[in-house]
């Protein structure tokens, strides 16, 4: 039960927090250059990488917090992360120039290449790393590549079916209210825990 719980914990809580995320719409706009299933392989190697990252980091950190603190300071960053969706994440002049110096040949390399790079301390990794703090790290590390993954995918389907953008303030906005409410049980429980 342990094992599926994390699964799914790790899993919907990257899916959420991709939605409206700034590779989304990278994810978007690859997928007009270079077929979907190129662009979904390199999100797929590059998440692994990447999500690989923030369990080993999440590992380290479980190992030297106490538990309690670790719940509440998680609860405190899903209440970040609620706020920071709300906000919105957008491709800055830096971002795009950052990946198109890295422009590789091949579309695979390129995907992977920008992927890896927008990730790195993105909402998403902190996110796996806060949900990692919590639960076992193969499920989470499976969970938050299979959220990652389908998020993205389904940008890349649904942006390819109407060839416009998705409702992103709807989006973020929902995404938002889940990050608040897990936020705020994490945060419950944290203070419980230290209290009693």
């Amino acid at each position: 039960m342990g094992f599926l719980t994390a699964l799914g914990v790790s899993g919907a809580a990257i899916f959420v927090a991709e939605m409206g995320d700034k590779t989304q719409l990278v994810a978007m706009s690859l997928a007009t250059r270079y077929r979907a299933r190129t662009v979904l392989l390199g999100i797929t190697a590059a998440t692994v990488a990447v999500h690989g990252l923030s369990v080993l980091i999440a590992e380290v950190l479980g190992l030297a917090i106490p538990t309690e603190w670790v719940t509440l300071v998680a609860g405190l960053a899903f209440l970040a992360f609620g706020a920071w969706t709300l906000r919105g994440d957008e491709m800055t002049d830096k971002d795009e120039k950052r990946a198109a110096s890295r422009r590789i040949r091949s579309g695979f390399l390129t995907v992977c290449a920008v992927f890896f790079l927008a990730e790195l301390g993105d909402k998403t990794m902190l996110a796996t790393i806060t949900v990692g703090t919590q639960y076992p790290w193969l499920p989470v590390w499976i969970g938050s590549t299979a959220g990652m993954v389908l998020a993205d995918g389904l940008a890349i389907a649904v942006g390819a079916m109407l060839g416009k953008k998705l409702p992103e303030r709807a989006i973020q906005i929902g995404a938002a209210v889940l990050f608040f409410v897990a936020g705020a049980a994490m945060v419950f429980e944290g203070v419980r825990q230290l209290v009693f």
